[in-house]
């Protein structure tokens, strides 16, 4: 894949020239509930590391913008079709806080209700210049402009959530490895 298709934003090589150590790279992936989208984008984050012998230097998590389900393991729906793929999400369930702002180095959102949700509770400017959307990372997928809450929808709904996602993931890491050389183990 061209890796200038999905980097070729200000933002984004803004944010990751901002990370402040290549050596412990701390992505955050953020929906709303935090039980389907943003622990499947964890989970298959961790997949994409492990895939590349690359866990040692990464941080992963994922967070909720509501706090309705803290606590809970991702939604067994969701859970049921990653296992499928081999991906294990066995995350807990949990709300981001401002803190967040200064523990992970880009926090990425599912769609435009949780980009905005985030921008409010940024801290700083600099903070909410961490703040990017997932659609930033689509390839074949750039037909949607964010990734789409299977809650409501049937089997389909999580399978082309976790289609998007494997692939945004994959290109989150290209792009990030892409623009750190010097941080490569």
């Amino acid at each position: 894949m061209d890796i200038l298709r999905y980097t070729d934003s200000a933002a984004i090589r803004k944010a990751i020239a901002a990370i402040e150590n290549p050596r412990e790279i701390r992505v955050l992936f953020v929906c709303l509930g935090n039980i389907c989208r943003s622990p499947a984008a964890e989970g298959l984050m961790l997949d994409v590391l492990a895939r590349h012998a690359d866990t040692a230097r990464w941080v992963i998590d994922s967070a909720g913008t509501g706090n309705y389900h803290v606590g809970d393991l991702p939604d067994s729906r969701m859970r049921a079709h990653a296992r499928r793929r081999g991906i294990e999400l066995t995350h807990r369930c949990r709300q981001v806080h401002e803190s967040d702002f200064f523990d992970f180095d880009i926090i990425i959102g599912m769609d435009h209700s949780n980009l905005s949700r985030l921008r409010a509770i940024a801290p700083s400017v600099e903070a909410e210049g961490k703040i990017l959307p997932m659609a930033a990372f689509f390839g074949a997928y750039s037909r949607f402009d964010h990734v789409p809450d299977p809650y409501y929808d049937g089997a389909e709904g999580f399978e082309t959530v976790l289609d998007i996602l494997t692939e945004a993931t994959e290109n989150l890491y290209d792009t990030i490895t892409a623009h750190l050389p010097d941080a490569q183990s």
